[in-house]
Formats: C-alpha cells, structure tokens, sequence
C-alpha cells in the first residue's frame, strides 16, 4: 500500500499539537530516559515503541474506563486505547526528530459487521526514503503479537478483505477529528466505544 503525507513538508510531522504535546516535561523526560540508552535513531525509535507497546496498558485489556487522550497523560496514567498509545508513540518520536504519523485501520468484528477504527503510528527514519507503520497497540489478546518491524509490516490486526476492512493511505500530522471529537467528550470508556467512529 502507498502511503500518502496528508501535508506534503515533512515538517509538519515534527510539530507538537494539544493531543502529539511532545514539549511536556514527563514526555521530554521519558523521550531523554530512552535516548539514554539508544546508540542511534532506529534503536531509540524500537525502544519507544516496546515502552508504549509495552508499559503503557490498553484500557480495554485493563479494564480501566479512564479515557485518556493527551500523550502527556497517557504516559503518566499508562492507560489509553490504540489512538491514545499512537498520540504517546508519535510524542516520543517526534521529541526525538524522528517524523511521526497517524494512520488508520476501519476494522470489523468476525461476524463482518463494523468494528472501529484502529490507530496505528507511521515514522520515517533517517536515510529511509518510505514511512513504515507501527502498531503500538500492546499484544493482547492472545494471538496478536505486534513488532517493530521496517522490513514488512508487524501489525496487530492486518485487514482483512473479506470482511471489507480497510487499511487507510493517508498520513496525519494531528489526530482524525472524528477521532480526536471522540476521545476528548468520552465521560469514560463505555461512552467513548459508542462514539467512536467505525469508519474514515
């Protein structure tokens, strides 16, 4: 699949936002905690994608109904769902240099009717002519099983298009505004699953 910049000037995918808030001193502090140890942009870009992926629990694994949005929240509550995990994934790239995106899945459910849509993060490395996407979105259930990967595409759910799953093209620099609508009037979880959209 092509993907295509929503902005063509790269830039645009560097800058902070109210959701991507990459200048917050807990994201600056944890980006400066994983650079630490990173000897260059693609071990610093694998090792923010496992502390989201992996420290960061998805809300409906949990349990938890808090809905967070902010990067910078959900960093210091370690919850959100997919879109929030990829606002907190796209902080700590983009805090880093490394150009982030926002990209979509439509996804069903198995009986084919319309699930959500799914977020996900695309980066663009140094010297990498192509963005590559990542699924920061944490491996549970059993079977998912996401990784970081620029080779070919680890993702948590690939679509499936039997069941007219859709995998969206577009690259935004800030949240869909579906989305973001969304996350942001959700009194909690319940609420938010009703409102998100199913579809972009």
């Amino acid at each position: 699949m092509e993907l295509t910049q929503q902005i063509p000037e790269i830039s645009a995918y560097l800058t902070a936002d109210e959701a991507i808030d990459h200048g917050h001193p807990l994201v600056r502090e944890t980006a400066a905690r994983l650079r630490s140890e990173a000897t260059d942009a693609y071990s610093y870009a694998v090792a923010a994608y496992a502390f989201v992926r992996d420290t960061v629990t998805h809300s409906a694994d949990s349990g938890d109904m808090r809905v967070t949005w902010r990067a910078s929240d959900v960093l210091a509550t370690r919850n959100g769902i997919c879109h929030a995990k990829s606002h907190a994934l796209a902080a700590l790239l983009r805090a880093e240099g490394i150009p982030a995106a926002l990209c979509y899945q439509a996804l069903a459910d198995d009986s084919g009717d319309p699930g959500a849509v799914h977020g996900l993060v695309a980066l663009r490395l140094p010297g990498r002519d192509r963005w590559d996407r990542q699924d920061p979105r944490g491996n549970v259930p059993p079977g998912v099983d996401a990784q970081f990967s620029l080779d070919e595409e680890r993702l948590a759910w690939p679509v499936r298009p039997e069941f007219n799953e859709v995998d969206y093209p577009v690259l935004y620099a800030a949240p869909h505004p579906e989305v973001l609508r969304a996350l942001r009037t959700a009194a909690d979880r319940a609420e938010l699953w009703r409102t998100l959209p199913t579809a972009l």
